[in-house]
């Protein structure tokens, strides 16, 4: 197997499944080289229906270059209404042309607003606010740029063919990005959260700069440190450092300015001063770490990803998914005992039934035989038990289970190289795209 690049091992991403260099190039040189429209999984009423019983208006907006927290910070603004009100389905990469759902609590159609870069159009009128996973996937179209080796194509198509069976597949790691694309620290908070490590988490997203990142930030974050370092904290000085495109960090600093900032629950409430989007993806990202460092594990040992081993938990399809698009359904689980392997491979084979991971929680289980091995390896060695996920407001997580494999139809347009493929919700183009680049992360 190909070692991955430095960034993707520092995120529990280790290997390649295909061995040759790539295509190479860089993704991005416009947001409309990389487009993403999400697979619609909701089917509004009427935008005259009775907005006592449907208070909820459902919106499509197409979006070039924002950000998904930041576009619902945008609207809400512009509405007038709390940023509570907005809620989505799926979170967008920002350099990008983007086609998503967003649900805003009690508005009319007529009080939409025009936002630079914002096509927003209102579909009717929904029961509940948005939530994560209503929706049933994403179509991708994506052009990489200046490729160094175009005609790897090819080779990289046919290895993960044979990875994935016959259809083109990869492991269904977790993007660069869920963990931070220019500075991968997400997991790192999120690690200290389930520790109960309060002020260990605050620094290490407001402190700990990285290279990465533009020199004034860099020394922002260096004065954090600094000062977190002093007998007698002035986070004052720290907030004061902190220039204002760091939004969050000042959010946490201004918390610890109030708060004293000298005991453990002035920590937690710093943090909690942030989305409660945001607060589930810390601990989100940590659980996703750990996954990938299961499915790294699993690659170096030589286990398949698209059939089971004694021992595996698999789940089988969702019934509701769209045809072409299959799912698991994460509530229909069945562990995989030595005389069920050839008959529950059977189903992998028919796209019945996906071999899962966990993605550790308070009621997840770890399997059995060699991938139960696996994952309890990894969560030793991160010094994590699935009872730590019990945690205040937003930073708990039962846990579930996630297919190790995702596949996909892809269609290759060659002048320009341009890869559209669709992959079900919760899946990472970056996944795709980082086999046949072979590239920087932060190219992708």
């Amino acid at each position: 197997m190909r070692e991955a690049h430095p960034l993707e091992r520092q995120v529990g991403i280790d290997y390649y499944v295909s061995d040759g260099p790539g295509v190479g190039g860089h993704l991005r040189d416009a947001p409309a080289d990389f487009r993403v429209r999400e697979l619609e999984g909701v089917e509004p009423e009427p935008l005259d229906a009775d907005p006592g019983a449907y208070p909820h208006l459902l919106v499509r907006a197409t979006l070039t270059d924002w950000d998904t927290n930041d576009f619902a910070g945008a609207l809400s603004s512009a509405l007038e209404v709390s940023r509570e009100r907005v809620s989505w389905a799926g979170t967008k990469d920002k350099r990008a042309v983007t086609t998503q759902l967003f649900s805003v609590q009690g508005v009319d159609a007529g009080d939409l607003p025009d936002l630079s870069g914002a096509d927003i159009e209102a579909l009717g009128r929904i029961g509940r606010n948005l939530e994560f996973g209503d929706l049933a996937g994403n179509a991708f179209e994506i052009r990489i740029a200046d490729p160094e080796r175009p005609d790897e194509v090819d080779a990289v198509t046919d290895a993960l063919r044979e990875f994935g069976g016959g259809r083109v597949a990869v492991p269904n790691v977790f993007g660069h990005q869920r963990f931070g694309s220019r500075r991968p620290v997400t997991h790192e908070v999120g690690l200290h959260v389930v520790r109960e490590e309060w002020r260990e988490a605050v620094l290490a997203y407001v402190g700990n700069p990285a290279e990465s990142e533009p020199d004034r930030t860099q020394e922002a974050r260096a004065t954090v440190d600094t000062v977190a370092d002093s007998a007698d904290p002035d986070w004052q000085v720290a907030l004061d450092a902190t220039p204002g495109h760091l939004g969050y960090e000042r959010s946490m600093l201004h918390a610890l300015v109030e708060n004293g900032g000298a005991e453990p629950a002035d920590f937690r409430a710093a943090l909690e001063t942030v989305p409660w989007n945001l607060q589930r993806l810390f601990v989100n990202a940590a659980q996703s770490y750990a996954f990938n460092r299961m499915l790294s594990k699993r690659l170096r040992r030589g286990l398949p990803f698209d059939r089971p081993v004694a021992g595996d938990v698999v789940a089988f399809a969702d019934a509701d998914a769209p045809e072409g698009l299959p799912v698991p359904d994460t509530d229909r689980l069945q562990r995989v005992s030595e005389g069920r392997v050839d008959v529950v491979t059977r189903h992998c084979e028919r796209g019945r039934a996906f071999v899962t991971a966990p993605l550790v929680g308070t009621e997840t289980g770890l399997g059995d035989g060699e991938p139960g091995e696996i994952a309890r390896e990894v969560l030793a060695d991160l010094d994590l038990a699935p009872a730590d996920f019990d945690l205040p407001g937003n930073f708990e997580s039962t846990g579930t289970r996630r297919a190790i494999l995702v596949g996909t139809d892809l269609d290759v347009a060659r002048d320009p190289l341009t890869l559209s493929f669709s992959l079900p919700r919760g899946s990472y183009a970056t996944a795709v795209l980082r086999e046949f680049l072979k590239v920087d992360p932060r190219d992708l």
